[in-house]
């Protein structure tokens, strides 16, 4: 279904917002045509796992390196920005041919080319922080300063809420797939942290402390992104292997229709109540009682044909 005019925010943007660059970084990173979350407890799992790998990334810069170097954390945010932005369409389309069999990729092509252009457009926002940043560190003019240090103040605030909206929902690729975004934190976490254990860099601390910093996002980003995945696969039918055109959609929330007592819902075939009636296995030697059960002859003397 193609994006209509206004379906990015849902409308949530006026003037006023722009005061206000949570508001904005909300309605921009975490667009409108992103689904509504089908449980609470995902949702908290999702939550975890974008607090687990923030605490493991700014532990590394406040702890390890012996204090907070603004510059050098955006360099590096820079770095993954562009590693993303060859990691994501390249896992993604590892999915894609998992998921050939399923379906087309032209059915998915609305929710993809609209989960690039979010990327695109989170990379955008911190190679220009970056660039305000620069600016206001080479410039000795005051009013330069003052100016670019406001604008770079409030794309600071911009980014950072908009990464932790990138981070719980991966670029909006849950509009695809409900399991894209807890795989791709899992192949995220490790990439990142894959130079570190080829190179053996612990960064000055001992063996078990350096395996604690360098192991301990991946690991914990893992683990929670499975719990994610397992709970969606039990209690909705999704799995990861599953083309989303095979999906059955998740039931959306609304009113009831009224049906006349003892009707099957309109528009679905009726069902029988399935599994055993009594709740427990039939005792041995009792009749299933769904089964034909054998008739006496019929004996017009007996007041019920007994």
């Amino acid at each position: 279904m193609a994006r209509t005019r206004g379906s990015w925010t849902g409308g949530a943007l006026t003037v006023r917002s722009v005061l206000k660059p949570q508001d904005v970084a909300r309605a921009v990173f975490h667009p409108a045509w992103i689904p509504q979350p089908l449980d609470p407890s995902v949702e908290r799992l999702k939550k975890f796992r974008v607090i687990a790998g923030a605490v493991a990334s700014l532990g590394v810069y406040t702890f390890i390196e012996g204090g907070f170097d603004f510059t050098e954390l955006l360099e590096n945010a820079m770095t993954a920005s562009v590693v993303l932005l060859f990691l994501t369409p390249l896992t993604v389309g590892a999915m894609l041919w998992v998921w050939r069999r399923g379906g087309t990729v032209r059915q998915l092509r609305v929710p993809l080319l609209n989960s690039l252009l979010l990327l695109l457009l989170f990379v955008g926002c911190v190679a220009a922080l970056l660039g305000l940043v620069q600016t206001v560190n080479g410039s000795a003019n005051a009013a330069v300063i003052i100016g670019v240090g406001l604008t770079m103040m409030w794309m600071l605030i911009f980014t950072a809420y908009g990464a932790v909206r990138v981070s719980g929902n991966f670029f909006g690729t849950a509009a695809t797939h409900r399991c894209l975004p807890p795989l791709l934190a899992m192949v995220t976490s490790w990439l990142v942290a894959l130079p570190d254990l080829v190179t053996g860099d612990l960064h000055g601390l001992s063996l078990t402390l350096g395996i604690v910093f360098i192991l301990g996002a991946p690991v914990t980003v893992t683990a929670i992104a499975l719990l994610e995945m397992g709970r969606l696969k039990r209690r909705y039918g999704i799995r990861l292997k599953a083309h989303p055109a095979t999906l059955a959609p998740a039931p959306a929330p609304g009113p009831v229709p009224p049906m006349s007592p003892g009707m099957p819902p309109a528009g679905s075939p009726y069902l029988p109540p399935q599994g055993n009636p009594y709740g427990r296995p039939y005792a041995a030697g009792a009749q299933h009682p769904y089964a034909p059960h054998s008739q006496p002859p019929y004996n017009p003397q007996h007041p019920y044909g007994g």
